[in-house]
């Protein structure tokens, strides 16, 4: 890094960069940055494999789908960590509309799995992805091991973030 850019971090509020952590808060405009683009794309390679779909609607078919096996609606939101379980359903409620998923009840609880067209849906959008994406972050010098580990340090970030935003409810 930079002279340059230890003396002047790229924020997006100074006034948060001034505190303890000036680090934090370059981390958190990045962030910002990935979680809009991250978006942006699986909405566009979404509609490049077929679907127009919302971002949580992707995400949820992705999660549906994995391991082609059938998920009870709490580990949908368990896994991808939704707490409004109204934005949930009214997401599966889109996807089944779409035809890809279909849900039923085992006891009281309901299952959603992806049809035939989900499959498929999921399967081009894994093409579209690794011809515009994969092949541009590979290409970009980014190993597997470099890309897990970013991956492991912001799932850890992710349970810090939780937790202070546990403590943040009882202030």
């Amino acid at each position: 890094m930079s002279r340059r850019t230890k003396e002047f971090p790229i924020v997006s509020s100074a006034h948060l960069a001034s505190g303890a952590s000036p680090a934090l808060s370059e981390l958190e405009f990045s962030l910002t940055l990935a979680y809009n683009a991250f978006q942006r794309w699986i909405v566009r390679c979404a509609s490049a494999a077929g679907a127009q779909l919302s971002p949580l609607e992707v995400l949820i078919l992705h999660t549906v789908r994995h391991r082609d096996r059938p998920k009870r609606f709490i580990e949908i939101m368990l896994v991808l960590h939704i707490e409004d379980a109204h934005l949930a359903n009214y997401a599966v409620r889109k996807l089944k509309t779409a035809g890809l998923v279909r849900s039923h009840r085992s006891g009281k609880e309901k299952l959603v799995e992806a049809t035939k067209a989900g499959v498929a849906f999921c399967d081009s959008y894994r093409d579209v992805r690794e011809r515009l994406l994969v092949d541009s972050v590979k290409a970009g010098a980014i190993t597997e091991e470099a890309l897990s580990e970013t991956a492991t340090r912001l799932r850890m970030l992710s349970g810090n973030y939780n937790q202070a935003a546990r403590s943040a409810a009882t202030l």
